[in-house]
């Protein structure tokens, strides 16, 4: 497991100016290790790895079929109502204006996202939230954020202006990724610490 820091790819990206990343600064420490999922550039958290083939791909399979637990944590703009709920938005590709995505009922894939009030700061006009993605669609959670009413601080993609710049950074954190051990079978669960 590997904490990202935000501003860093999970894998590299097109063009040399992409190339450094988590995965290959993980490879200088770690030769042959594999990268089993991804976060956003300035998504920070939780990262899980894999140091050879065979855990690779049980570590895959447990995400694919979604037996991962995911926790996040958001700090969004405004004082959300009520404690907990689930938003149910499918999501596609904005095939005009990459790399976004936008909400779509007809041609969307399906995209759930439990989430949970943790507290709330009303003299900063903000709410922090645990986020529970059921599916793993690319920018889930910030686009079901915004549909919910309340952006993400610092959010240049899917926030105005205003709500980017309350944040120097997008506020958006993998605190925790709860897997089944590929060797012991016993369930593991690691944390990474909010920095925000």
């Amino acid at each position: 497991m590997l904490d990202k820091d935000s501003g860093l790819l999970s894998v590299p990206g097109i063009g040399s100016d992409k190339a450094d990343c988590l995965a290959s600064r993980a490879a200088r420490c770690f030769p042959g290790v594999r990268i089993v999922h991804r976060l956003d550039r300035d998504t920070s958290g939780c990262i899980v790895m894999a140091l050879d083939a065979r855990t690779h791909r049980e570590l895959s399979v447990q995400f694919q079929e979604r037996t991962v637990g995911k926790v996040y944590e958001a700090l969004v703009h405004g004082i959300v109502t009520g404690d907990e709920g689930l938003i149910d938005l499918p999501l596609r590709k904005d095939l005009v204006n990459a790399p976004l995505q936008v909400v779509d009922h007809v041609h969307g894939r399906p995209a759930q996202t439990g989430w949970r009030v943790l507290s709330r700061d009303a003299a900063r006009d903000t709410t922090r939230l645990e986020l529970l993605p059921r599916t793993g669609r690319s920018h889930q959670l910030r686009v079901h954020c915004r549909e919910l009413g309340h952006p993400i601080l610092g959010d240049d993609l899917y926030a105005l202006p205003a709500v980017r710049a309350m944040a120097p950074r997008l506020c958006l954190h993998a605190r925790s990724v709860g897997f089944t051990h590929p060797a012991t079978g016993e369930r593991m669960l690691v944390e990474c610490q909010t920095p925000f």
